[in-house]
């Protein structure tokens, strides 16, 4: 158990990863990028083309993006943008989380018994943060890359104005939230045509969207926030109920943050610090399975612990874990090598601990439509994103004339304590509402560098990223490539409820048998989840490979090469 709870926010002082000098050099000029979608993978390959660099090809897949998956990210959400530069091998987490309008009262999610309105915490203005993702397209053009903002964001306002068919998976997500769509005009008059869901090969085109991105690539960071358009946003929002202002909008700004970097059996892995919980509860995993040969371990035994990592890890999330400017965590404690082997010692080698058995837990109180990219560049740059608007179409709020719906992040804090959010998930004070804070997130982008290997990574899937990153990883370091670890089946555990979530035919009969002898509760015949898509750079040879999670029907992978 933790004794010392001693404000100690982010004082892991690690350093930046170093590739081999040259290693870059001797690449075959070639660059790997994997998405959620062919056009936005193309988009980011069209910025490259044009001389840009790994972080100006993130700024075009991820506006890309915003238009050609609506369902799952966009400019009325939020991102994390890790950053890795080869020339001085600086790395760096844009932090463009959502934050809490001023106005933000607990109280405006609860129902007249006091219990949680999940309608509210979800649906329409009220359920919204102020975005994110604007501000670090602009951010990371201007810091980072070497094309003009304009030149980036020509792809998709390009896709924007011209239109693209919507694929199956988009139509499916529109069709699960036809009803709360069709409650707002600007809503229903981008999506639902008719006042239906529309067929398979509907073409959707948005000029709104088109002319939103247009401003963003004249006027910048104003072109969103300050001004006319700011005022159109805050007006549209409180005509729908929604408690933003120009306050709101004008003051907010991204965040650089230092990520979190451990070691792991000779790898460097670099990944999101808070407000994301993925960097801090995959260091505690980690740092637990370090202490197991688990390549040398049967798979329900090799499961076994990895869940016990998965179960102590996520106890820690709900108890300690929020916004960084606001609350201070013991953030070297829980990524200590000395925690982690105390937990170690608490894990039984054949038998499931009970989940309400963990001790110093509180009691207390985050989808599978976020969506991540993944980039390596010919010079060595990385870039690995996570971007969302939480549930699938967000708030399904859209202010009529801006062409994007707004997030529903709002749910993603701890509303009333005890009360699960949208994922199940619980926290405690440390991630309740208030003003300007920042809701705790799964997003999990990272980096993993090894003597000659790179791999970039990360997915969406709501409280379920932070245990996919981790198999992820581990599947790569037992030797699959990209394509085949972006694939494999999957299982999670985040404390509670405590049951193993399961993909169907993730284990075999016997396995199932077998886990369940130990105690462990399986929950199978889920459908499938998340959307991994990943890289990997073997510095040696030069070689790159890209993997796009084949549960999607429109991601793409592809490695091309770039000229001089």
């Amino acid at each position: 158990m933790i004794r010392s709870l001693r404000p100690l926010f982010l004082a892991l002082a690690l350093a930046a990863v170093a590739l081999p000098a040259g290693a870059a050099e001797r690449a075959t000029r070639q660059a790997a990028i994997s998405s959620a979608h062919k056009l936005a993978t193309d988009a980011g390959f069209e910025v490259l083309a044009k001389g840009g660099n790994a972080f100006d090809a993130a700024v075009a897949v991820s506006a890309a993006l915003s238009v050609v998956e609506p369902q799952s990210s966009g400019i009325g959400g939020g991102a994390f943008f890790l950053l890795h530069r080869a020339s001085d091998g600086r790395q760096v987490m844009v932090d463009a989380r959502e934050t809490a309008p001023a106005a933000t009262d607990a109280k405006q999610y609860l129902d007249a018994k006091g219990d949680l309105d999940r309608d509210k915490s979800v649906n329409g203005p009220l359920a919204a943060g102020i975005p994110g993702e604007p501000a670090a397209l602009v951010w990371v053009a201007e810091h980072y890359g070497k094309l003009k903002l304009s030149q980036s964001l020509a792809p998709a306002i390009r896709l924007a104005r011209e239109g693209f068919a919507p694929d199956a998976r988009s139509l499916g997500r529109l069709a699960s939230r036809k009803d709360v769509l069709a409650r707002y005009p600007g809503s229903a008059a981008l999506f639902l045509p008719g006042g239906e869901v529309p067929k398979a090969g509907w073409v959707l085109k948005n000029p709104d969207l088109a002319r939103t991105l247009e401003l963003i690539a004249s006027k910048g960071h104003a072109g969103f926030y300050e001004g006319e358009y700011a005022k159109k946003l805050v007006d549209g929002v409180k005509a729908a109920g929604g408690t933003w202002s120009l306050a709101d909008l004008s003051g907010y700004k991204v965040k650089e943050r230092e990520p979190i970097a451990f070691d792991y059996r000779g790898h460097r892995i670099v990944t999101a610090p808070p407000p994301s919980s993925g960097g801090i509860a995959l260091a505690e995993m980690f740092n637990i399975l370090q202490g197991y040969d688990l390549k040398k371990l049967g798979r329900v035994e090799r499961t076994h612990l990895v869940v016990e990592a998965m179960r102590r890890a996520y106890r820690d999330r709900a108890e300690y874990l929020g916004d960084p400017d606001y609350v201070k965590m013991p953030v070297a404690e829980l990524t200590s090598p000395l925690y982690a082997a105390g937990l170690r010692a608490s894990i039984h080698p054949k038998k499931a601990t009970k989940s309400d058995d963990l001790p110093g837990y509180m009691a207390p109180e985050q989808g599978t439509d976020t969506t991540h990219f993944s980039i390596v560049d010919a010079d060595g740059n990385l870039a690995a994103v996570t971007q969302t608007v939480n549930l699938p179409y967000g708030a399904a709020f859209v202010v009529p004339g801006t062409g994007f719906v707004l997030n529903n992040e709002m749910d993603d804090f701890a509303l009333k304590a005890g009360a699960p959010n949208a994922y199940g998930l619980v926290g405690a004070d440390a991630n309740a509402p208030k003003p300007g804070r920042r809701p705790l997130s799964s997003m999990t982008p990272t980096f993993v560098v090894g003597a000659d290997r790179t791999l970039v990574i990360g997915t969406p899937g709501g409280s379920r990223i932070i245990t996919m990153v981790l198999e992820g990883i581990l599947a790569w370091f037992d030797g699959d490539a990209p394509d085949k670890l972006v694939a494999n089946k999957r299982f999670h555990h985040q404390f509670l409820p405590d049951v193993i979530s399961i993909e169907q035919d993730a284990f075999t009969r016997d396995e199932r048998k077998a886990l369940e002898a130990m105690g462990h509760v399986l929950s199978d015949g889920e459908r499938p989840w998340g959307f991994m898509n990943a890289v990997d750079w073997n510095r040696a040879t030069g070689q790159m490979r890209g993997g796009a999670d084949p549960r999607g029907d429109s991601g793409k992978a592809d490695v091309r090469e770039i000229g001089r």
